[in-house]
């Protein structure tokens, strides 16, 4: 039996960067980057759901971390994680080793450090004349995206412990060599 017995769970969007809301990608479908990497190093891949794809679709607008902490969203992505949970765990069990998840950080969904934030934004955007304030009100901030607290939420009830790295997709190279440290 030839494996190497190592794996990631890995962002959908990194993997399928025609996932991600319109005009947000910084690839043109796989972080080549991350790919590379993952292949000369025999990693074996799971490709986390995208909940946002799975739940508003491809013509979704960009959302902010607000707008994705509700109990509909946090129950579907935790509906979404349990069978990568499962695999996850029987991995773990016929020893295999788990190298970590990686998020993107930025993503409402899957940041692991930053996270897309707004208190305003919200609303119907044709004819908002506070439109200009609401998109200077969006930030990152220092917290992880809803899904992958949910992911954190449930592997530590499994009493699983696995490391989570993140992705800057404006210096994926830079991201890569700190993952590898």
């Amino acid at each position: 039996m030839n494996r190497s017995r190592k794996l990631i769970l890995v962002s959908h969007c990194l993997l399928n960067s025609n996932s991600k809301v319109e005009g947000l990608s910084e690839y043109k479908g796989v972080l080549k980057e991350f790919f590379e990497w993952a292949f000369k190093n025999d990693v074996g891949i799971i490709q986390l759901p995208c909940p946002e794809m799975s739940i508003y679709g491809i013509n979704r607008w960009g959302h902010v971390k607000e707008q994705f902490d509700t109990m509909h969203f946090r129950k579907m992505s935790r509906k979404m994680l349990m069978p990568i949970v499962e695999q996850v765990k029987n991995y773990k069990e016929n020893d295999y080793k788990i190298i970590g998840v990686l998020g993107v950080d930025g993503s409402p969904s899957c940041g692991v450090n930053k996270t897309c934030s707004s208190k305003t934004w919200k609303g119907e955007l044709s004819g908002n004349e506070e439109l200009d304030l609401m998109l200077k009100d969006i930030r990152l901030i220092d917290e992880a995206g809803v899904f992958m607290e949910e992911l954190k939420k449930i592997l530590k009830e499994e009493s699983i412990n696995l490391n989570f790295y993140a992705i800057d997709e404006t210096c994926p190279n830079q991201s890569i060599e700190q993952i590898i440290k």
